[in-house]
């Protein structure tokens, strides 16, 4: 039971360094090529704003999960 355990506290552990890296690399992307757009929108079209902002962060959510899924199906491949 405790190298179940283990086993899963480590895959956990991959799994939130691995999602964090992407969520990091995914504002840094965001900030350097629609910093300046977003910023304009923001100050004058805000509804628009709200709105990109919402896709934004569903399409974070989907794209980054995916990949990560997708990248722990390759790593756990391997190692077995």
């Amino acid at each position: 039971m405790k190298a179940d355990t283990a086993k899963t506290l480590r895959a956990f552990a991959v799994e939130l360094v691995v999602y964090a890296a992407l969520v990091v690399g995914y504002f840094f992307l965001v900030l350097h090529f629609l910093g300046d757009w977003l910023l304009q929108l923001e100050l004058h079209h805000r509804t628009t704003y709200a709105g990109t902002a919402i896709l934004l962060i569903i399409g974070q959510a989907v794209v980054l999960e995916s990949l990560t899924t997708l990248l722990l199906r390759m790593i756990r491949g391997r190692s077995e």
